[in-house]
């Protein structure tokens, strides 16, 4: 029998049953990067948690069709873009080269498609004017804006009090003098003179406002009414509320059928944030653990669930990574099948199906992976069997490499650590160790003598 899927829905604020528009297909949109800056390690939150959640629909038999929008048109983009003294075309050009080089180390591959929002003007203004013509938007001195007044159910996502919706616009003096509500949001912003990206509009020259770009983005891919919209729980408001209100207003129906929302990363129980500062850039988490390790501590919450970020989360993760990889080093790649794999991966899978629970996933197999490391203690010899599924789903198909023999340069190191040691020399020792990790190996003490092994 193929699972039933239910995934928790911020709209409704229950889990929902998910049910394609065809029984075979099914789209994902997550709401990715505005590029004025290079990712920090919580901008790869979503993009990981889509990723796998996208591997495991594709398991359990549907045709996933993964998207993440790149935001190259934004007031951060400009702002960026004059404080590093460079056109903002060229800035997001840079960052969004960034942001692709970044993820790609993440070892997820390239969603299906990644828009960009300078190349979907025609459709978001088309869609700006499907709003005017219903009388949801207006047009006010090269602005238009939504009028929030006009769609009833505007808070339906992030049930907030209308007085408790400040949109945060930018240019505040401005904005207030032309608006009817101070809850109405920019759909096109006329341009400035010191913006040097601009398009021709009906109501004159500007750029979009942030909140259509999404909208029309996600409809000219994917159409409406798609499955699963995602993106960081940041997003609620106003973001993917002004979203719903602009598809439903301008096109009288919804967007999406879920929307699922990951919770953000904490330092110090404050969120990850280029706007405070408190971050840690994900090129230089990947150097700091590798992708294996970071994709682990991914995993290993919930993926509603707020995260800390410190280095006792990431000892766990590194320390499931090496069982791991222990494990698979131990098995005859061409041996039976393991001892209760299969059943172990039903129910592995059995809680993915369960709001994505990766946590409860990980509880089913790690007491395996323990009774499988006895077992080889006590002689028996076997296969991974389904364990390659499980891994993938995951992301960690990457374990199940055979480690390459160390270098020349990793061997000299092992035998000065050595040599150290049997003089008693461990500052030395622990230097060359230290040395070896960087290059990305473990010494492993073993009754044949100490061992090189791939490390996490």
């Amino acid at each position: 029998m193929p699972r039933t899927i239910r995934i928790r829905d911020t709209l409704s604020g229950g889990l929902r049953e998910l049910e394609p528009r065809d029984d075979a297909r099914v789209a994902i949109y997550a709401c990715g990067p505005t590029v004025y800056g290079p990712l920090h390690v919580g901008n790869a939150r979503p993009y990981v948690v889509f990723s796998l959640l996208k591997r495991y629909l594709e398991h359990e038999g549907y045709e996933a069709t993964f998207v993440v929008n790149v935001t190259d048109v934004n007031d951060k983009i400009y702002a960026a873009a004059r404080k590093a003294g460079k056109p903002s075309e060229e800035l997001a050009q840079e960052m969004t080269r960034r942001y692709e080089e970044d993820t790609a180390r993440l070892g997820l591959g390239r969603p299906d498609s990644e828009p960009k929002a300078s190349e979907t003007i025609g459709q978001i203004v088309d869609l700006i004017q499907a709003l005017i013509d219903r009388g949801h938007a207006y047009a006010t001195g090269g602005d238009v804006y939504f009028r929030v007044a006009s769609f009833p159910g505007y808070g339906k996502l992030s049930n907030r009090a209308l007085e408790e919706m400040d949109q945060g616009e930018d240019d505040v003096p401005r904005s207030a003098a032309v608006k009817e509500s101070p809850h109405d949001f920019a759909l096109w912003k006329a341009r400035k003179p010191d913006e040097d990206t601009w398009w021709p509009a009906p109501w004159g020259e500007g750029r979009p406002g942030w909140h259509i770009e999404c909208s029309a983005m996600a409809e000219a891919i994917l159409g409406l009414d798609f499955e699963i919209h995602g993106g960081g729980s940041d997003l609620v408001f106003p973001h993917h509320e002004n979203e719903i209100a602009q598809t439903e207003a301008g096109r009288g129906r919804p967007l999406a059928r879920i929307w699922m929302h990951n919770g953000m990363l904490q330092l110090d129980r404050e969120k990850m944030s280029k706007s405070i500062g408190n971050i840690t850039g994900l090129s230089e988490a990947i150097d700091a653990v590798g992708p294996e390790v970071l994709k682990m501590y991914f995993v290993g919450a919930h993926y509603r669930s707020p995260m800390p970020y410190n280095e006792a989360e990431l000892d766990q993760a590194r320390s499931r990574v090496e069982r791991i990889r222990d494990l698979v080093r131990r098995l005859d790649r061409n041996g039976a099948e393991a001892p209760e794999v299969a059943q172990v991966a039903d129910r592995f899978f059995d809680e993915l199906a369960d709001d994505f629970n990766t946590p409860a996933a990980l509880a089913e197999l790690f007491p395996w992976v323990a009774r499988a490391h006895s077992r080889l203690d006590a002689g028996e010899s076997f296969g991974p069997g389904r364990l390659p599924e499980m891994l993938h789903v995951l992301g960690l198909e990457s374990l199940l490499e055979e480690d390459a023999p160390p270098d020349e340069a990793a061997l000299r190191l092992l035998e000065e650590r050595e040599a150290a040691r049997r003089e008693r020399d461990f500052t030395t020792a622990d230097a060359r160790r230290d040395e070896l990790a960087a290059r990305g190996w473990q010494v492993r003490d073993t009754p044949d003598g100490p061992r090189l092994v791939r490390g996490a």
